[in-house]
């Protein structure tokens, strides 16, 4: 389908990591943002788990230099809150048709969560090739990205869940997959102490070891 615009994986795959952003202040999203932009990734997924994600979506939706999308999103609504502020795509923990129909009637790319061959084969019929694996760690790790990417062949993975600073290059460097979500480089004691400095620096390290293959 158009309306998934695969090229959500162009967007994606040249970061490598997706930060995972769960924030409880907007001054900390703020933060976050401007540490992540200090340490080469211009990358964010704000989640809604906190009452205020909506106002950080927005607070790096509004700087531009920013790509900011929207995550755990499982409501049409959210989907509706995500678009109207101009996230410039969406991941979800699972998938469900109301949401999948409305991330269509706005435009704005859906990455769908999947775990197992019955969720993939559902996801590929609703027309989705870029899924996320979620939760990827606790669902068999890069073991069962590999097994997954054998049938379905023309999905692509975005593993979430479990990863860290250990692992992540492991996950890059399967072609199944377009990048991976986490939070290592925003460890909850620096983020609620607005250490900038911390967060920059883990962020750095991160995309120092981010290896692409060559197409």
């Amino acid at each position: 389908m158009d309306w998934e615009m695969n090229n959500v994986v162009d967007l994606l795959r040249p970061h490598g990591v997706i930060p995972v952003v769960v924030a409880e202040t907007v001054d900390h999203g703020i933060d976050i943002g401007e540490a992540l932009l200090a340490g080469g990734l211009p990358v964010a997924e704000v989640t809604f788990r906190t009452p205020v994600a909506p106002e950080i979506l927005a607070a790096l939706v509004a700087r531009g230099d920013l790509l900011v999308g929207a995550g755990t999103v499982t409501t049409p609504a959210q989907v509706d809150i995500a678009a109207d502020i101009g996230a410039a795509f969406l991941v979800s923990p699972g998938l469900t048709e109301s949401v999948a129909d409305r991330a269509r009637e706005r435009g704005i790319p859906l990455v769908p969560g999947a775990a197992t061959a019955t969720e993939v084969q559902r996801a590929r019929e609703l027309g989705f090739t870029t899924l996320k694996f979620f939760p990827a760690e606790a669902s068999g790790g890069l073991p069962a990205v590999r097994a997954l990417a054998a049938p379905f062949g023309d999905v692509t993975f975005i593993p979430t869940g479990g990863i860290g600073p250990d692992s992540f290059a492991d996950y890059l460097a399967e072609p199944a997959v377009a990048a991976v979500g986490g939070s290592w480089m925003l460890p909850r004691e620096a983020v609620l102490a607005r250490d900038r400095d911390a967060i920059t620096r883990l962020t750095a390290a991160t995309v120092a070891r981010v290896a692409r293959p060559t197409p």
